[in-house]
Order: C-alpha cells, then structure tokens, then sequence
C-alpha cells in the first residue's frame, strides 16, 4: 500500500486481524472543550487502544508532547501491545487532525506500516460501522527501541535551516497566526513565523467531512502555498500536531521523508533569540 490512508470500509474487513491493530489518538487543543480520553471511553473503534500524546511524551522538558526517547516509547507502545510485524490504523475522533502526530511518531520510532483512517471516527460511524465502550486490555509486547532521525528536525536544525535556506520551512498554522495578526493560544509566545517560511493551513487538505483531500487537490495547495514538492520540506506547527496534517499530505503525494519540526513554534516562538517575521 503507497497510499497512507486507508478508508473505513477497508478497516472494517478487516476487525479481528491480529495483524491489523488499532489506535484511538484523539486530542484536543488547550482550553478546547473535549478529552480524547473522554471520546475514547464513550465509544471508540473495536479493539482500537488509546495513544494519549501527552502521556506518552518527554517528561523532561515543559514544551508539549514532545517525542520521548526511543526507549521510553518503545516500553509506553509495548504497554499498549503495539508490534512492528502489525499493520497499524491510527484515527481520531475529529476526522483528521491529532492522528497524523501519532502516524509520525510511529513511523519515527521504527514503526513502517502505520496508516491514518481516512475521516477518522466520524466517517467510521457515517458509514455505519460499529463502536464499543469496553476498555482494550492488550498484552505487554516488548520492542526494541529504534529510531529515524530523518523524519525528526529540532531547534538547531531550524535554526541552520532558517539562515541557509537548504529546505522549504511550511507553516500549518492558520494565516493569521502565521502573520502575527492572531495571537497566540499558548501564553508566553511571540506571533509570527520563521524568516523564509511557508504558509500553508491544515485545514486546506481536508474535505468540509473531515476526509483528506484528493492527491490533485492537495498538489494545488502546496502549489499555491509556493511549496516545490521536488526540494526538501520540512513542517512545522504551534507544537507538532498539525505539521503531522501537512506531513501526511506529502506523503500521499509520494514524499514519504518529510521531517516534522518538533517543538514547532511553540518552542521557536518561545525563545527569546530566534529571528520572528510578522505579515506574509
């Protein structure tokens, strides 16, 4: 399979398959209203586990759910009987939004055959297929740590991109926020975006039903948002979530080795030595 969605019909043949796992990575924003523990308790996919990003993160830093090491995620995902071998379908209860960070946490963490549901939870229960309440009970399975530092950049990388221009900074932001005119909804950050970046808004990959756009609407958009889909990418967010949209979109237009920039600008536009641009 190229494709890294996989629809709901295709999903539903296959419940049961011990080679196909599920996982509920439903989350909300800060001082949204909604838990993805709270959706996941009141019904989620049968046999789905719940993958909390902000559980399964570093403890050691307060910028949010940053990736763990590779061997303390290996031990939360073996908790949560996550193996390798298994074709993994990650979903969320919005349609597509916190599910890509978990596809790209995986795929980060030596996880290959990892897909997002296509509309995720609504589209699931849109098409009539069914929901349960019962709380998985998986078997401890242990993994060895791995890990794919391609598909991860952190601070100095941004900061060498920022100056060299070696790769296209795409900002999943919305418009506002990445032109300063919007503030923040983190306290503590300053508005605006990376010198040289891309403005591209998650949302514009997404169907009004919360479905991935087709591959020729997605190319429009990065070509609209002035993104050479042949030069290296790297995306970026408020704090890693919806870069991981725009990382799935590339890679359902073949661009599987787009980095995602962790800390995003949560961590960028939290500092107080990083160059900030305001307007387009």
């Amino acid at each position: 399979m190229s494709d890294p969605l996989v629809s709901p019909a295709w999903l539903a043949k296959r419940l049961g398959d011990p080679g196909v796992q599920v996982v509920d990575a439903s989350w909300y924003m800060p001082g949204e209203t909604g838990s993805g523990a709270a959706d996941h308790a009141a019904g989620h996919i049968p046999g789905a586990v719940f993958f909390d990003i902000d559980a399964i993160a570093d403890k050691t830093t307060d910028l949010p759910h940053m990736l763990p090491s590779p061997k303390a995620f290996a031990e939360a995902v073996g908790r949560l009987g996550l193996r390798r071998e298994a074709t993994l379908v990650v979903y969320d209860a919005r349609g597509i939004f916190s599910a890509p960070r978990v596809w790209w946490s995986l795929r980060a963490m030596g996880f290959d055959k990892v897909f997002v549901l296509d509309g995720g939870l609504p589209a699931w229960r849109a098409e009539g297929h069914p929901v349960e309440t019962a709380t998985a009970q998986p078997a401890n399975h242990a993994e060895a740590p791995a890990f794919r530092p391609d598909l991860v950049r952190g601070l100095d990388d941004i900061r060498d991109l920022v100056e060299s221009r070696a790769a296209q900074i795409v900002d999943a932001r919305s418009a506002g926020r990445f032109t300063g005119e919007a503030p923040e909804p983190r306290a503590g950050l300053r508005s605006g975006h990376m010198p040289g970046a891309r403005n591209l808004p998650w949302g514009e990959l997404l169907t009004p039903d919360g479905r991935m756009k087709t591959a020729a609407d997605l190319r429009a958009a990065f070509a609209a948002a002035g993104v050479d889909l042949a030069a290296p990418i790297v995306t970026t967010c408020g704090s890693g979530v919806s870069a991981a949209i725009l990382a799935l979109g590339l890679a359902r237009l073949g661009r599987e080795d787009v980095p995602v920039y962790d800390g995003s600008w949560t961590e960028w536009g939290g500092l107080a030595d990083t160059p900030v641009v305001k307007g387009p």
